[in-house]
Parts: C-alpha cells; structure tokens; sequence
C-alpha cells in the first residue's frame, strides 16, 4: 500500500466505527469520538477489549486530518496499523455471530419426568456439566453438577436420606428447590459474540446461555454456550477476519 492508500483506508474505518457507535448506541452527533468510544465500551465487549486501542487511533487521525499543511497529513499509519483497524472496524461493525463460531450444537437436553438419579448418572456418563431441562417443549430450568452438588449438601444437613431423595425426586421438582440465582439465560440466533461476552460480563453467576431461533423458552435450543468458552471466544476475536 502507497502512503495515501494507507491513509484513506484508516480514515474509511475511523468513519465507519464513529458512525457505527452513534448509531448502535443512538448517540448525538455532537459528542466526540473519544466519548462515544467511552460509553460504547460500558455495553459493547468488543469496544471495550479495544477500548485504549480505538482511543489512541482516534488521535492519530486527527493527526492525520488536521495537519497545519492541508497537502501533507504529519502523520500516516502503518500497514500493520490499517490492518489492525479494519479487523477492529470488522469486529463493531459485522461482528460474528454466535451460532456460526462458538455456539455447541453437540449437546443434550433432557425430560423434565427423569429422576435425579438419572439425571445426576448421566451428567456422570456423558461430561456435560449443564443440560437444558425441558417440559412439553418449553425450558424449565437447567440442570448443572455443581447447583445438584450443593442442592445434595443441603439435603444431607437437614438429615434427608439422600438415597431415597435421588430415587423418588423428579429432576422437575429439584430445580424447584434449587435457589434462583440467573446462572443461565436464553437468546436468539443472531446473538454476536460481543453480545455473549457482554451477558457473562454483566453477570458473573452466569454458567449456560441457550439459543434458540427467536430466543423463546418455547423453541427447542439450536445450540449452547458455556461460561467455559469465554477463553475460545477471545480467541475466535483476536483472529477473525470478515
């Protein structure tokens, strides 16, 4: 790339990305860019994670467009620099969507009529820690090995028979006894990733997010996506390419 091509192609994403927060955030026109970069980054991960990055770009544009000589910019961006922002730019602006990267769509959800013991043996057999439990095709909970665990060591405190509880108790009735603390969630399929970053970010109790067509409780799930993934997610951003 000549300078001037590097040039224009730097200004072509800051423009992009300045119209994209405005838009995405319904910001005013006449706050700066630095600020709309600011508020974006308290909703948006991938602004964000990029948050120093896009601040420190936008003062080299300036740099750039408010040179003292309107023929020559006092500085030009380096390829490595043009690149970084366009993948940056990629990322606000057509960000990957969940169900075409990180979702599971190898997983299990099981019949709310199970027992625990049942359920408790196939957590054990198949290694997922989490399973979708459902009821005439509506989600009424999700059955996970820790919440059981210490479901288990309640029981066993207030001198329950454990052995008897496991046997006689349906699955449907221990997520009834099971404290509500929002450790899963339900979304759509065009969620993105910076949106499933943002959902564990605002809440660290969070373990599974189910997604489903129009993320309805009544829609069968088209995959999952675990707390465990959020390393892969980052993963899956530092190298995407549109």
């Amino acid at each position: 790339m000549t300078e001037a091509e590097r040039t224009q192609r730097f200004i072509n994403s800051y423009n992009t990305i300045d119209q994209a927060l405005r838009i995405q955030g319904d910001m005013s026109k006449s706050i700066s860019y630095t600020e709309a970069v600011r508020k974006a980054s308290r909703s948006n991960a991938i602004v964000r994670k990029y948050e120093d990055q896009l601040v420190d770009y936008g003062r080299l544009r300036n740099a750039i467009v408010h040179s003292a000589d309107s023929t020559q910019a006092i500085a030009v961006p380096n390829e490595n620099v043009v690149k970084e922002f366009e993948k940056i730019c990629s990322l606000i602006c057509s960000p990957p969507l969940a169900v075409d990267t990180i979702c599971n769509k190898n997983f299990a959800s099981l019949d709310y009529r199970l027992l625990l013991k049942e359920v408790i043996e196939y957590i054990y057999q198949s290694g997922y820690s989490s399973i979708p439990i459902y009821k005439h095709n509506m989600l009424i909970g999700v059955a996970n090995a820790t919440k059981i665990t210490r479901l288990l060591g309640k029981k066993l405190y207030q001198k329950v028979d454990i052995n008897e509880y496991i046997n006689t108790t349906t699955i449907e009735d221990a997520l009834k006894d099971l404290v509500e603390d929002n450790y899963y969630t339900i979304t759509n399929e065009k969620t993105t990733l910076d949106k499933i970053m943002s959902l564990f970010s605002e809440n660290r109790k969070l373990l599974l997010i189910i997604i489903t067509k129009n993320g309805s409780l009544l829609e069968k799930p088209i995959g999952i996506v675990t707390a465990g993934d959020i390393m892969e997610i980052n993963r899956i951003l530092e190298n995407y390419n549109i």
